[in-house]
């Protein structure tokens, strides 16, 4: 995962057991052997947990088949010849039927296999503990390698839900199909597993995070940027409690990592625009491990360096200036005004067959494999989880609470930290700006664009007009800007229920025709279990 590793050139090769759940451990049968079938050597000490370790973090991410399954990108029509069939098949919501290192089946087997070495520095840790002294307890060291890898399962499982599961709801999740959740390492050729219940999984995820936090620690890690280290899993417990409808405690664990001067934390947006104007150096800036906003660094085989930036690949679907200008990050049409963003950032591309607006975020490097042949892997790097997209998780949560002034004056630190502008916002100022907007696709056509959605979320409810609507429009608008280009609006998408039109933009960079619609209750919310796993026996979600 991490920046400064070298990588191992990703294999291709699928074991019956890694199709049925991603592991890839065996053991030996009675005691037929004596000696291990895989040749694995035990993990029994702090150096051996610590390396595997470095190993229970997926080397593919979710980051192209979300965001392209997303409402931030647009089709440019049929001419455009920057395309092929994965990314139509992923904007198009179909199920997948073939693989690279951007797939779905990817993520999937990169997810279990991180956990499967998980479970297995877990497992070694528990051994270490039992052969302890009577009274002695684990090292500080290990303690904290059990909270990383606590946390690391908790998140894999997590990602996983959100891209092969339905939404979580407390009334639903008794109904919809879970994951199985692995907590020890596979020790059998063939399992079968069922699926079990989404609130099992959820429950599962909420025990690992909860018996993680106590303990998970930076004294051991040489560069905690690379590891989840204590901010970065505090993070993610709030955006799980969010995600879950546990408000009160999204915003206990968004405070450990704001602390008492938010401000200091969230990304240097007056530094960044200091910046060259050059592609790698604000790669660079972006993800610098000395920033405070980045709480965990990773690296994966992916594309999404080159599909939100001036390269062509798969321009035929993009974050093109229509949708930048009327509901993200061009727009003039904002609660702030005719203040501008402290970066001259984002960029308008525009030439033949491509039409593009981008931050320069997910940074985009090549491994070469030879060097002379001109062969290798497009690797992605980026923050896995940030402080601002923290602020942010905590003013929603302050929404749901009613907790007017408190989601204001996040959002309205979010606000000034990325403009110029020094206006304060309250309910009241929020309220009125958004129940001025029309709601996007209101019109016949069902085309026209504005930057407020209905919202049918899957916790709770809303009423349209009213100052708590207003607030999570902003915070949906912010973190939609604050995330563009990272996968993560898809998340909201799916928890607000929030429909979306395929549609053509013409010659003249304007929606021209509707192609597609998810609806509210749509099945395509979630992706589909890889084929290949299907093949195995495994219980695929409704279509």
């Amino acid at each position: 995962m991490f920046i400064l590793k070298k990588y191992m050139k990703k294999k291709n090769i699928y074991l019956i057991a890694a199709l049925a759940l991603g592991s890839m451990t065996f053991a030996s049968c009675d005691n037929f052997l004596d000696e291990m079938p895989d040749n694995r050597a035990e993990v029994n000490n702090e150096d051996k947990i610590s390396a595997i370790l470095v190993s229970a973090y997926s080397e593919n991410d979710h980051l192209v088949i979300a965001e392209f399954a997303s409402d931030n990108v647009d089709d440019y029509g049929e001419n455009n010849p920057n395309t092929d069939r994965f990314i139509e098949y992923t904007y198009s919501w179909k199920d997948e039927v073939e693989s690279n290192n951007n797939s779905c089946e990817r993520f999937w087997d990169g997810s279990l296999n991180a956990n499967a070495n998980a479970n297995e520095a877990i497992a070694g840790i528990e051994r270490v503990e039992a052969g302890l002294a009577h009274g002695a307890t684990l090292s500080k060291t290990l303690q904290e390698c059990k909270g990383e890898a606590l946390i690391a399962r908790a998140y894999n499982y997590f990602m996983l839900a959100n891209m092969f599961c339905m939404p979580y709801s407390p009334d639903t999740a008794e109904k919809n199909l879970g994951l199985p959740y692995l907590k020890e390492p596979e020790t059998q050729l063939a399992p079968k597993y069922e699926r079990g219940t989404l609130a099992e999984l959820y429950a599962n995820i909420q025990a690992d995070i909860e018996e993680a936090l106590p303990i998970i620690g930076d004294s051991h890690l040489k560069i905690p940027k690379y590891h989840w280290n204590r901010k970065a899993a505090y993070a993610f417990a709030a955006r799980f409690y969010l995600y879950t409808g546990q408000y009160q405690k999204c915003i206990d664990c968004a405070n450990v990592v704001l602390g008492t001067n938010p401000k200091s934390q969230l990304r240097d947006w007056v530094a960044y625009s200091n910046v060259v104007n050059d592609r790698d150096a604000l790669f660079n800036e972006y993800n610098n491990a000395e920033n405070n906003c980045n709480l965990v660094l990773c690296t994966s085989y992916s594309s999404m360096g080159m599909t939100f930036s001036n390269f062509y690949l798969w321009g035929r679907y993009s974050h093109g200036n229509y949708l930048a200008s009327n509901e993200t990050i061009r727009s003039t049409n904002n609660i702030w005004g005719s203040y501008t963003m402290f970066r001259s950032l984002p960029k308008y591309f525009a030439g033949t067959n491509l039409d593009r607006v981008v931050w320069y975020k997910v940074a985009y490097k090549f491994e070469y494999t030879d060097p002379v042949a001109g062969i290798g892997y497009r690797k992605a790097i980026y923050p896995l989880i940030t402080t601002d997209e923290t602020l942010l998780n905590r003013a929603e949560a302050y929404a749901w609470l009613g907790k007017n002034n408190e989601c204001a004056a996040d959002l309205t630190l979010w606000m000034q930290n990325i403009t110029r502008s020094t206006m304060t916002l309250t309910p009241e100022i929020i309220q009125t700006f958004y129940k001025g907007l029309d709601y996007c696709y209101s019109d016949d056509k069902k085309l026209k664009s504005t930057r407020k959605k209905h919202l049918n979320p899957v916790i709770g409810t809303v009423t349209e007009g009213s100052v708590q609507e207003s607030l999570l429009q902003c915070v949906l608008d912010f973190r939609r800007m604050e995330t563009v280009g990272q996968g993560m609006r898809w998340f909201d998408v799916r928890r607000f229920g929030i429909v979306i039109p395929r549609r053509v933009i013409n010659a003249a960079g304007n929606p021209e025709k509707n192609t597609d619609w998810l609806e509210v209750n749509d099945n395509r919310r979630c992706f589909q279990i890889p084929s290949k796993v299907l093949s195995a026996g495994f219980e695929p979600n409704p279509r």
